[in-house]
């Protein structure tokens, strides 16, 4: 039987230990690598209409593992999964996920310099009579349409169209041109009204005021004096902000004013505005000011 010498057995442990130190080195590197991956919380959207959300694990082929908050860590089969996005963890706020403004491209009426991105869109309904829709072709321009029911059952129905291409300035600063115009279908020697406007919009979609100004029109006459607007939206809550909305008319050589003020409640696909239309003539009469009420459903993105 013969023994190991010194040598030989000195190269045995060496081999050994480096064999375990690059094992080690290894480990603890996918560690680090671990501990360094940008943690990503993804929402998925199930093929039966159901949401869930949480931190992703990674993707078996099991299907796309999530920690929620409510049921731990879960496994979404992938034939189960309808659509998914990763969340922007900015929009995180003590834990709470912030779900981006719906409805941020108008106040009431008036629009901001915001445009739908491609492929979404939204209806509209104000009084429950004035139905519009927009779509986003591109990520600058939105085209929208609508009509209004009342005189649509009279016999004459008011269509009106209105085109808005946006124009990114920087991170703050958006500007926009557009045109609002309206005609009554059947109606005799009318061919149409409405403005051509250009807008600037500072802040961003969650808190910003808009300052506008336009020139209305009726068939071929152009009024000389523009129609100017300054509105804005705060964002107060996860689910409510505030809104004002205000136009300023021509009247001879001077201009009257009418104003809004009011509150939005959103969700991630809908909106609900609450406010009140007032003048120095509507106080007289009404000093809170006539009710107005929209809503608002988003689809796409």
């Amino acid at each position: 039987m013969g023994y190991s010498t010194p040598s030989a057995l000195t190269a045995t442990l060496a081999v050994l230990l480096l064999l375990l130190a690059t094992g080690t080195v290894a480990h603890a590197q996918d560690r680090i690598q671990e501990q360094t991956q940008p943690r990503q919380h993804w929402r998925i959207q199930t093929k039966d209409g159901s949401v869930l959300q949480g931190v992703f694990l990674g993707q078996t082929e099991a299907g796309i593992r999530l920690l929620t908050e409510s049921a731990g860590e879960i496994t979404v089969p992938m034939e189960q999964v309808n659509s998914f996005r990763i969340l922007d963890e900015r929009n995180f706020k003590n834990g709470e996920y912030w779900f981006e403004n719906p409805n941020a491209t108008r106040y009431l009426f008036s629009p901001t310099a915001y445009s739908l991105r491609k492929g979404e869109a939204y209806y509209q309904n104000t009084y429950l009579v004035l139905n519009s829709f927009n779509y986003g072709l591109t990520d600058r321009f939105t085209i929208g349409a609508g009509f209004e029911i009342i005189s649509t059952f009279s016999g004459e129905p008011t269509f009106f169209i209105t085109p808005k291409y946006s124009i990114p300035i920087s991170d703050k600063l958006n500007a926009g041109v557009g045109v609002l115009y309206a005609t009554t279908a059947l109606g005799e020697g009318f061919g149409g009204l409405g403005i051509g406007y250009g807008i600037v919009t500072y802040g961003n979609r969650e808190h910003n005021a808009t300052l506008g100004a336009g020139f209305g029109f009726v068939d071929d006459e152009v009024s000389g004096q523009p129609v100017l607007t300054l509105s804005g939206m705060t964002r107060v809550g996860r689910k409510t902000a505030l809104v004002t909305e205000n136009w300023f008319i021509p009247e001879n050589s001077s201009y009257y004013g009418v104003y809004s003020y009011g509150i939005r409640f959103m969700g991630e696909k809908i909106t609900v505005d609450l406010a009140f239309l007032n003048n120095a003539d509507i106080a007289e009469s009404i000093p809170i000011g006539v009710p107005y009420v929209d809503f608002v459903v988003k689809f796409g993105q």
